[in-house]
Parts: C-alpha cells; structure tokens; sequence
C-alpha cells in the first residue's frame, strides 16, 4: 500500500521530471506485493526452492490466475505495467498521458477488486479519493488510443524527421500493452527492430499489432471513483502471425527466438541422459530437426549453431526410452551403408497442454 501511495502521489505531482517512470516502478512493486501476499495467504510458496530467492511478478501472477484467484482483466493489468516497467528501468519508453492514465487506473481496479475478494479490504478504508490517479483529459476509446499511437509513430519515423528514438519509445508502450491478452510478452530489440520495419514499410496497424485490435477498455463511474478493466472485443477472428516462425517476416512476435529455442544439442543430451551421439540419433528417428517449432538454426558470422524449444524436449522426453532409443540407434544412416532393418517402434506424445 505504501508503494500505491507513492505511485499516486508522483502521478498527481506538478512535477514531469521522471513522472512516468516513477508512477510505473511504484505501481509494478504494489502489484507485486500484493499478488505475492495473496498467495501467502493461500498458502502457496513465494519462493524458489532451488534458488532460494522470492519468484517473480510473472510467476506470481501465472499461479494466482491459475488458481482462479484473479480473472485474465486483472493479470493482464498487472502485466502491462510490469512491463512497462521494466522497459522505462533497464532503457527507455515514450507513454503518452493518456495511455497511462487508462492503463494505471486499470491496475486501480484491479487492486481494489483483489483487496476486497481476498482481503475483506478496499482502497477505500486505505487512501482518500483525492489521492487515486487524476486526470484533466477525458479517457479516450482504447482502439482511438492506440490508432493515435501508430499515426504517430509512422509521422516520427517519416524521412527527414529526426525523432526515431521517440517512435521506438512509444513502439515499445504499444507492445507492453499487448501483455492485456498475453502471458508471453517480452520486449526485445528484435521486436522494435521488427516493427520499426513494418511502419517504414507502410504495414498496417492490424498487420503489426494484432493483440491490440482484440482489446477494448471498459470504464464506469467518473472522476475519481472512476473504474476500468479491459476485456476482448467482439469482431472477425485476428489471425497472430506469430514472430517465432523462422519463416515469418512479421513484425509480431511471441516470444524473443533464442528464448523459445535455448537447449543445445549437449544440453538436450545431459537433460535426456544419454551420449550426444544417441540424442542425435533419437532427435533424426522423430523428426526432430525437420519441425520448425522444435529446431531453429542461429547464425552468428559464419557459425550456425542449432537450438531446441521446450517443444521439441518434451517430445524426446516422452519417447526417452531403452527400446526407442536402441530402435533409433539401430536406424541411424551409417555413411556408405544401408539402414539395418528395425522393427517399428511406437512413438509417444507429450500429454496435451505441456507442447
């Protein structure tokens, strides 16, 4: 709570120097601490065996909303200012008012929603009215907001304007705020590479940012007792194209590439237990380096290094077996000799919901 009271202070401060950024770092810790506290309360554990250290708000908040103790407006809320948050603390982010206003009284709402679900309290019993987070601006329609944003970018990045660190400051709200409807948002570099590219190119806003066209803000009440709470739009189906397909060149992205493909090939064959040489062959047997989603090839100058996904692990996990494996082994290509013949073997699956 103290944190949420620093946080409205410096958001209805006359002071602009480091506003934005204040209001973000003490919101995201009240967040925090109150996601980390309900879980406390039901008895969950908040820290992490192996490390010994507390876990973070994104682990937090995947447990509570798992458990059914937040619904998906609440965890996006939480989310968004997370990761608006991190972008402002470790480099930099252009917010405009407007869209931290909606976005910090979404995480009002949300607190007070918990608060009074789970801890028989309300920000009502805890700070005065005149304290939550004002503003002299009428709250624009979300899709209004985030239209104005791409206009705006696409004028900053016209040639012969010299603002592109500002366009690429406010590419990077427009995608912490994708965090709404995804529990998957990280922003990289190759993302704003990615979508500085696509505006340049003359992309459309539905084409870059199609997580954003799904949104709308709903709002209640006025003035300070104002509530908003985002939720899916109703429309035609938005087809993702998904940034973590080698083959895409789409400005959106999942998740960052070396983040989804991070086990190497010695790696996959300490996890499996097993020699290299007999993860190779086990990986070749199921098809693994052909699936796109389970192998992506990197390339850094003239090394190329192969990467495996949680996917493709998963995969070689279910079927990490002595009879698979001498089955594997038996059917690997021996340079300049046939294939022994090797009575088929049946693969196994991952259970559905861990690919």
């Amino acid at each position: 709570m103290a944190s949420l009271r620093r946080g409205m202070e410096v958001f209805n401060s006359h002071d602009d120097l480091g506003r934005h950024e204040s209001v973000l770092l003490h919101l995201q810790h009240s967040a925090e601490m109150l996601i980390k506290a309900l879980l406390f309360q039901k008895g969950k554990e908040v820290f992490d065996k192996e490390r010994g250290t507390s876990i973070g708000i994104k682990g937090a908040v995947s447990i509570a909303q798992s458990s059914g103790w937040i619904d998906e407006s609440q965890a996006g809320a939480v989310r968004t200012i997370d990761t608006m948050r991190d972008q402002a603390q470790h480099w930099m982010i252009v917010v405009a008012e407007d869209a931290l206003y909606i976005n910090a009284r979404a995480l009002v709402t949300a607190i007070d929603r918990i608060l009074a679900e789970h801890f028989e309290d309300s920000l009502a019993d805890n700070l005065p009215l005149r304290v939550l987070p004002l503003s002299t601006h009428p709250i624009p329609d979300f899709q209004l907001l985030v239209n104005r944003e791409y206009e705006q970018i696409r004028e900053l990045l016209a040639p012969g304007k010299r603002a592109r660190d500002e366009a690429r400051g406010r590419v990077r709200a427009l995608l912490s705020m994708e965090a709404h409807v995804s529990d998957t948002v990280s922003v990289s570099e190759r993302d704003v590479n990615r979508i500085e590219k696509a505006v340049r190119d003359g992309a459309s806003i539905e084409q870059v940012f199609p997580r954003l066209m799904t949104l709308a803000s709903n709002v209640a009440g006025e003035g300070p007792t104002i509530r908003v709470h985002f939720s899916k739009r109703e429309g035609p189906a938005v087809r993702y194209v998904s940034g973590d397909d080698p083959g895409a060149a789409a400005a959106i992205r999942e998740v960052d590439l070396q983040k989804k493909y991070h086990w190497s090939p010695q790696q996959v064959a300490e996890r499996l237990g097993i020699s290299t040489n007999r993860a190779k062959a086990l990986r070749d047997y199921l098809g693994i380096d052909a699936e796109p989603s389970n192998m992506h090839v990197f390339e850094f100058g003239s090394q190329r290094l192969a990467r495996f996904s949680d996917n493709a692990m998963k995969l070689l996990e279910a079927n990490n077996n002595p009879k698979t494996i001498d089955a594997a082994w038996a059917a690997r290509s021996h340079r300049g000799r046939r294939k022994p013949a090797v009575a088929p073997v049946r693969l196994v699956l991952p259970q559905k919901g861990l690919a």
